[in-house]
């Protein structure tokens, strides 16, 4: 009986009429780039994952108006080179679209402390892995709110290495400087990691959470890096980005908090009634990067994300001769120049690490 009251609900696709402006990014009152994000909503069951608004007008406008215009690059991202901006004025964002004009409220800047270190340490949450944490502390006792992103390098490995290389007549040894056995990867964060010292006596965190990397997860095959950026946040903007955690990382089951409105600080002036997502903070960005070697850690197996296998075929076969095939010459391990008859093959997610990565080593690499 329990059993036969137990049916799956499958709601019909969100169709709403919602076009709403969402707004990402803060501005940058120190030395580095000021760079704002502006795209539309979409529905739920539309196929386009992506709508960025394009040829808009975008400016930072301090309290005594003066204006810091920002320039279009790509995708709705709108770019200034380090603003410097006096950090005892408020600042607020304008934004023109084609038919509609957004501002958000003025807001002062706030100073984020250096972050004091990052470390990483061995954890089970709930599979082995490595949690990353980051410490910090305002020796003012001002900055009672923090918000977290990072980006994340690492060097990956392809699960076979590919010793012959074609160039459309014949199969030939590879060489070192056509290897696609040893690549970098990079990945920039998605989850909101924020931290707070409001119900504290002293403005210190001592490992606060940053990610947390799967002991099965290539990232820490051979070395990663991590390059955090810490932002100071007001009261209001923590809040803003606390809800934002809750309603999009933290809803599920029974047991979670329910969906809330967000609110943020950015408002359409022809409009008023019209939604905007996004809140705009002014700030200075602090960051720090470390390096995880994988001796630093133990003695785990990556988990390749394709079912790889070998098989042999004639060194001579068209499929291997040409470049950019599917198929892709791996061994034997050659003796001198000489190509042997036949080979061992597999398919080429498997012996091209380029197909996820970059063989350029970043310039920061240690």
């Amino acid at each position: 009986m329990v059993v036969g009251c137990v049916k799956p609900y499958n709601p019909p696709p969100i169709t709403g009429n919602g076009n709403y402006l969402v707004v990402d990014g803060v501005i940058n009152a120190g030395t580095d780039s000021t760079i704002i994000t502006l795209s539309r909503t979409v529905n739920v069951s539309s196929a386009n994952a992506g709508n960025p608004v394009l040829n808009a007008t975008v400016a930072v406008l301090s309290d005594q108006n003066i204006s810091f215009p920002l320039t279009e690059t790509t995708n709705g991202n709108y770019v200034s080179p380090g603003l410097n901006l006096d950090v005892n004025r408020q600042y607020r964002l304008s934004i023109a679209t084609n038919s509609e004009q957004y501002q958000s409220d003025l807001v002062p800047v706030t100073i984020a402390p250096p972050i004091d270190s990052i470390g990483f340490k061995i954890a089970n949450i709930p599979s082995p892995g490595v949690q990353i944490y980051a410490n910090t502390h305002d020796a003012r006792n001002t900055v009672k709110y923090y918000r977290w992103d990072y980006t994340e390098t690492w060097e990956f490995r392809s699960y076979y290495v590919s010793y012959y290389v074609g160039n459309g007549i014949a199969l030939g040894i590879r060489p070192a400087n056509q290897q696609i056995y040893e690549c970098f990867a990079n990945d920039v964060s998605s989850d909101i990691v924020l931290g707070s010292t409001a119900n504290l006596q002293q403005d210190v965190l001592y490992q606060s959470p940053i990610t947390f990397i799967p002991s099965t997860s290539e990232k820490i095959e051979d070395e990663y890096s991590i390059l955090l950026r810490q932002y100071a946040l007001t009261a209001g903007a923590y809040n803003f980005w606390l809800k934002l955690k809750t309603n999009t990382e933290e809803l599920g089951s029974i047991f979670d908090a329910q969906p809330s409105e967000i609110i943020g600080n950015i408002h359409c002036i022809n409009n008023p009634t019209e939604p905007v997502i996004g809140y705009v903070s002014a700030c200075t960005v602090t960051s720090k990067r470390i390096f995880i070697i994988s001796q630093q850690l133990p003695f785990w197996l990556p988990a390749y994300p394709y079912s790889c296998m070998q098989d042999t075929m004639n060194s001579y076969s068209p499929f291997l001769i040409f470049q950019g095939g599917s198929t892709i010459a791996t061994g034997p391990v050659p003796k001198g120049n000489v190509v042997p008859v036949s080979v061992a093959t597999s398919d080429r997610q498997c012996a091209d690490c380029t197909l996820r990565g970059t063989r350029a080593r970043p310039p920061f690499w240690q």
